[in-house]
Parts: structure tokens; C-alpha cells; sequence
């Protein structure tokens, strides 16, 4: 089945419970879960994961797809907010969020799934640097952040606290605001190295 196929009510009930158990379940156990344990939890038959997704590859990539996709929606959805430094804060925010909810990051080394995020990356990176470039206009924002720099900085605040043992699960906020303040005009330095290309 492919992704942006319409999907009937119920079938699309299956799916989107089939991705959420199949996301914890990769989550608690790795590459490594099982396509009968991803069915079990999500309260559906196997050959239903396999009607919709024909392989475990398949199931990944639409779980990892599923993220950006989100990502994407909503960073296009804060770009007529009238507060751009809020809300590109609301989007990291929303970012660094849902990654410590459900750290799914290693599956994108997984087979497949790079080559099938093209056009979802593609709409999230410019959602991002449109919400930057407005944060910039307003002045919420030094002028020498680029979009990418942004871009390398959502994931930081939860790896960073993935090195603190027995972390406070709200452990990442703390960085996040670091970072953001380093991303405000206010007593901003030069940088010492141009931003990598989108």
C-alpha cells in the first residue's frame, strides 16, 4: 500500500493504531520487534500489518515517514502565527517533545527508509527555514541562524540528555532553552564557522 493512498474510516483506524503500537514496539525492543508482537498490541490480526505494509521494511518507513510528515504539517501550520520567535520556540518545542516521548531515531539507518523521506524532508527542511527566516525578520532571531542551523538543533536537547543516567523525564527543556536563547540577537557573538547547506 502506499502512503498517501485514501484509506476508509475503519481502515485508516487500523493503520494509524498499527503505526503507534508498531512505534512503541520499536521503541522497547529495537529493529528486532516482531511483526506478530506489532499486531498483538495494536489489536489487529498479522495478515492486517501485512495488507497494509508487505514487509517489515515497509512498516518502518512509513512509521519514520508518519514523523515527518507530522513535523511538517505543523511547522507549515505555525507560519502565519503573529509571534514568529514563539513560534519557532513552539516548533522545537513540539520537536524535542515528541522525540523524548518516543525516541524513533535510529530507524532511520534502517533499510529503506532514507530513499522513501525525500519529499516529507523536503517539506519539513522548508517549513523550518521559513519559520526561521520570519523569526529573522522579526528580530526574534540573530541574523546569522540559518534554517539549517535549526535544523541540526532539534534533536540536540534529547541527546544530550541521553547521557545523564536516570534522567528527569523533562531534563531536555532545560537545553532547549539554552539553545534557544543562543539562537536570540541578545548579546549574540559572531559564529565561528559558516552554516552547512540544506
Amino acid at each position: 500500500m502506499t502512503l498517501d493512498r485514501p484509506l476508509r474510516a475503519d481502515a485508516a483506524r487500523n493503520r494509524r493504531a498499527l503505526l503507534e503500537a508498531a512505534a512503541a514496539e520499536f521503541a522497547e525492543r529495537g529493529l528486532d520487534a516482531s511483526v506478530a508482537d506489532i499486531a498483538h498490541r495494536a489489536g489487529i490480526g498479522k495478515g492486517t500489518v501485512f495488507r497494509h505494509f508487505p514487509s517489515k521494511d515497509d512498516l518502518i518507513a512509513a512509521i519514520v515517514h508518519d514523523r515527518v510528515e507530522g513535523l511538517a504539517a505543523l511547522a507549515v501550520s505555525l507560519l502565519d502565527a503573529d509571534d514568529p520567535g514563539l513560534a519557532l520556540l513552539e516548533f522545537m518545542d513540539a520537536a524535542a517533545g515528541h522525540q523524548q516521548q518516543l525516541d524513533l531515531s535510529f530507524l532511520r539507518d534502517a533499510a529503506g527508509v532514507n530513499e522513501r523521506l525525500d519529499g516529507a524532508r523536503s517539506e519539513l527542511f522548508t517549513a523550518i527555514i521559513a519559520l526561521v527566516d520570519r523569526a529573522k525578520a522579526a528580530g526574534a532571531v540573530r541574523q546569522d541562524v540559518a534554517g539549517m542551523d535549526v535544523i541540526l538543533l532539534m534533536c540536540a536537547p534529547n541527546h544530550v540528555v541521553s547521557f545523564v543516567p536516570d534522567a528527569d523525564p523533562d531534563l531536555w527543556r532545560r537545553y532547549l532553552g539554552i539553545i534557544f536563547d543562543g539562537l536570540r540577537p541578545e548579546g549574540a557573538h559572531p559564529l565561528a564557522h559558516p552554516s552547512p547547506a540544506v
